[in-house]
């Protein structure tokens, strides 16, 4: 139970990793406040962590986090509801318009932004107002290969999960004083509603490289666990990583849990953060001494 007496709000949290967060969250013994857009898909999912967690307290709240009406509203039922909040997971995302940038339409290409980038940051700027005051806090960002690698036909998403990024790395210097973690999280390569959308858009929108990939993920099985970047975020959200933020971790990839040794040597590099890379870096010799 690494999260017993704390509560969370989890932001879409009705299906995909936001649902697999929320139950990781209950089974460790978080209480907490979900929310979506989509009210069927949300109280069916409120009532499926009820029946499987009955002494865990759960509610839910539908919220749009563009808006920042439903954001302000999203907390202050979290406040009323949970007495307390502890950790925030940043999980609602969308991939928005797929295709070349001239021709996709424009006002998704916004409202990905102002899902992917700026809910989360809105939420963050809500959640750091409760946490300062308490003097702990967890804050979780979901980002994932958006953030690291181009993603042609993709812009906004590639964009926004980058921005995410380095807005973590900012806020978790910003809040670190007052022993709020703020992490980044790239939980693998998912079979997910997001990538049956990016599959239904074609290889002449997306590129024939990631439509492959992603047919031959899905053809296989479904590459990463849902699982793993679940429990990662629990992790994080647990005082277990305490000390440990500013950093995007690869749920499959990365050796979490760390050790105190480990921890120490993040927290004195840029380890599992977005760097500029130098030609030095790459054996060549045409940087100015």
């Amino acid at each position: 139970m690494k999260l017993k007496g704390r509560s969370a709000i989890v932001t879409g949290a009705s299906v995909g990793l936001g649902a697999a967060i929320a139950d990781r969250f209950a089974a460790e013994g978080a209480s907490l406040m979900i929310c979506a857009r989509n009210r069927a898909e949300l109280d069916k999912q409120q009532a499926q962590l009820s029946k499987a967690y009955p002494a865990i307290a759960v509610h839910a709240e539908v919220a749009d986090i563009a808006k920042r009406d439903d954001v302000d509203r999203l907390f202050a039922a979290a406040g009323k509801a949970l007495g307390k909040v502890d950790i925030l997971v940043n999980n609602a995302g969308v991939y928005g318009p797929m295709g070349s940038i001239d021709e996709i339409d424009w006002d998704s290409w916004e409202q990905a932004i102002a899902i992917n980038l700026l809910g989360v940051v809105y939420c963050t700027r809500k959640a750091v107002q409760v946490f300062k005051p308490q003097g702990y806090g967890k804050i979780i960002n979901l980002s994932g290969g958006g953030a690291t690698n181009p993603l042609p036909g993709i812009s906004a998403y590639a964009a926004s999960k980058a921005a995410v990024v380095r807005f973590t790395e900012t806020i978790a210097l910003e809040v670190a004083e007052h022993r709020i973690d703020v992490n980044a999280v790239a939980p693998g390569a998912l079979a997910t509603r997001l990538t049956d959308e990016l599959l239904a858009a074609g290889p002449d929108k997306v590129g024939a490289n990631l439509h492959g990939r992603m047919s031959k993920l899905k053809a296989e099985g479904g590459g990463t666990p849902l699982t793993v970047g679940a429990d990662l975020c629990v992790y994080l959200a647990s005082a277990d990583s305490d000390g440990v933020t500013g950093r995007l971790i690869s749920a499959p990839w990365d050796p979490w849990p760390f050790t105190d040794e480990v921890k120490r040597d993040i927290a004195g590099s840029d380890i599992y953060t977005l760097r500029r890379i130098v030609a030095a870096d790459r054996g060549k010799p045409w940087d100015k001494k």
